[in-house]
């Protein structure tokens, strides 16, 4: 199975990506360039910020929630207004979001880090009916945020301790136990970065430093791996018409320049198709 280009923008730290399911359209994040990044019909689009932004939900047809370094927004994808929501450890300048995802109860969770990636700086918190709620504290870089299709839990990482952690939920999305080791990666060397869940339970995880994205089933056995150009690849997300295109962002990020010269595929963002069947994001409820 072979990873075609998408998008050949190269990105810095290509994060985030997220088919909106009543636009039929992918978006992304370059975080260090301050931009959310998108294709229609047209070509190529963008939208710059005045700050890091990250991770994103959809809310209506037109409207995105957007997680930035100060905040959560409001964004209009028609005239590129936004609206702050609430604050996001906003009087704290040494972090930035990272990696979020909508739960299937209408909420959105959403990691922060330090912007130099300071041990510790970060933690994990949900948005729901309207509040922030900090669900974890000292993460140092906060990924692969996802959700059982049935609901039963949510995954998630600090990719500094190379471990796959799963949480029980309860009836309304909220944590009803401490979290448990899902995979520990630390054995093969392995940083996991984003995830996303398919329709049958399996996880699959971008690897960051290892250029390709792996399926775990939900027992955490490893099923396979597909390749992606991009060393550094960062984030899965499945989308098209019938939710079988696995999309992946890349990074650029700490390669040296011989690596990633102009020409290269790194920070670009990929797509595979027939890898599996996934499932539309769910819709934020403000």
């Amino acid at each position: 199975m072979s990873a075609e280009v998408f998008d050949d923008r190269r990105c810095i730290l290509g994060e985030g990506p997220l088919w909106h399911p009543e636009r039929a359209q992918l978006f992304w994040f370059d975080i260090m360039r301050h931009r959310l990044l998108s294709r229609d019909a047209s070509g190529p689009l963008e939208w710059r910020f005045d700050e890091p932004v990250s991770a994103a939900g959809w809310v209506d047809t037109d409207t995105l929630l957007i997680a930035s370094a100060s905040g959560l927004w409001r964004f209009d994808l028609t005239d590129g207004g936004k609206t702050r929501i609430c604050g996001l450890e906003q009087d704290n300048p040494v972090t930035r979001s990272n990696d979020g995802r909508a739960d299937p109860w209408g909420g959105f969770w959403i990691g922060t880090m330090g912007r130099n990636a300071e041990g510790g700086a970060g933690a994990i918190y949900r948005f729901y009916q309207g509040k922030l709620h900090k669900l974890f504290a000292e993460i140092t870089i906060p990924n692969a945020i996802c959700f059982a299709p049935d609901r039963s839990c949510a995954y998630f990482t600090d990719t500094s301790t190379q471990k796959v952690m799963r949480l029980a939920l309860d009836s309304e999305g909220w944590p009803e136990a401490a979290p448990v080791p899902f995979l520990d990666l630390s054995t093969e060397h392995l940083n996991p970065d984003g995830a996303v869940v398919d329709k049958d339970g399996t996880v699959w995880i971008a690897q960051w430093g290892a250029a390709r994205v792996a399926a775990y089933a939900p027992d955490g056995a490893f099923l396979r791996a597909v390749d992606v150009p991009g060393v550094h690849a960062t984030c899965p997300a499945f989308g098209g018409a019938d939710f079988r295109t696995l999309y992946v962002t890349s990074a650029r990020q700490g390669l040296s320049a011989d690596v990633a010269h102009d020409q290269s595929p790194h920070g670009q963002t990929f797509a595979l198709h027939n890898i599996a069947e996934g499932l539309p994001e769910p819709r934020v409820i403000l």
